[in-house]
């Protein structure tokens, strides 16, 4: 892969404005039970020297990492995501516009344009999620919020439609996302990607049947509300992914992130739990299976069509 062929490049900056560490993390001990990535974004150069999405692959492999969930937030990174997923057997795609991106297509007109598309990629066989999709009220202000609506409600609806998972971006915003989901009624497969929200939250995500996602966030010092949130979310509801380059789990917080580092987050959650490694990961990979079905299948020879 080219330089050319990354949809963009991430910020050497953290959000606090100061300069990250920009080595990748060394590799971790593999997991004695293979797991899947279940979100993450690897369009995104990241680091002093940007792995493409084969190294990253690869590096998960070697650590127990079967495959992984390659996320789109616009057109380009759906098309991306999906054209990638269709031939290589470690990935599979979920397609969406982000609701950051929401009101973005709504001023220049083609909101509706941009969601007619996504729903023509989520018929592809390899695309098996709508996602990233739902509403975001710290990046977007009041005047962005209507736009953020229409567009969680239209994937609501795609994912419905073709029978496909649906991974939720909820920031700032949980009683929204939730008395969206009972309105229009949530997908059968509900994923809350990067859960953020509470042992409360987590409870009431599980009498709906939702699963809940957790993220290199669940090892932060300040975030004892998402420990308290995995220790009461069924075990049959919990995944695990990265949100890579993002959300680098502690001790390489900052730095930039892969599906390599998963086995940091699944000690992490295997210790606040009290439960066995082993046991955890396979339930994860069952978790996962079962939201996502077969890595294994409707794959395309490389050149072949579409």
């Amino acid at each position: 892969m080219t330089e050319s062929n990354y949809i963009r490049q991430r910020d050497v900056r953290s959000e606090h404005g100061q300069s990250r560490d920009l080595s990748y993390p060394p590799l971790p001990e593999p997991l004695p039970v293979p797991v899947y990535d279940n979100h993450s974004h690897l369009e995104i150069a990241d680091g002093e020297n940007p792995l493409d999405y084969r190294e990253h692959l690869d590096r998960a492999g070697a650590v127990g990492i079967r495959g992984a969930i390659q996320v789109g937030g616009d057109l380009a990174t759906s098309r991306w995501s999906a054209e990638v997923a269709a031939t290589e057997p470690r990935l599979l795609a979920a397609v969406a516009i982000h609701p950051n991106e929401a009101p973005n297509y709504e001023a220049s007109g083609t909101l509706d344009d941009a969601i007619a598309e996504i729903d023509e990629l989520a018929s592809l066989p390899r695309v098996r999620a709508v996602g990233e999709t739902g509403l975001d009220f710290f990046r977007t202000d009041e005047d962005g919020r209507a736009a953020q609506f229409r567009s969680f409600e239209a994937h609501i609806d795609i994912a419905k439609r073709h029978g496909i998972a649906m991974q939720i971006h909820d920031r700032n915003a949980h009683e929204e996302v939730i008395e969206t989901l009972l309105q229009q009624g949530a997908p059968e497969k509900t994923v809350f990607h990067c859960f953020s929200g509470d042992a409360e939250m987590a409870r009431a995500c599980a009498d709906q049947g939702w699963y809940l996602s957790f993220a290199g966030t669940v090892t932060f010092k300040n975030a004892a509300n998402l420990r308290e949130a995995l220790v009461a979310a069924p075990r049959d509801r919990i995944l695990v992914e990265t949100d890579a380059p993002f959300l680098t789990p502690t001790p390489f917080r900052g730095r930039p992130n892969s599906p390599y580092l998963i086995p940091v987050t699944v000690r992490a959650m295997a210790e606040v739990l009290g439960a066995d490694l082993a046991e955890l990961c396979a339930q994860l990979a069952a978790n996962t299976e079962r939201v996502y079905g077969s890595w294994e299948t409707d794959l395309q020879t490389a050149g072949g069509d579409g």
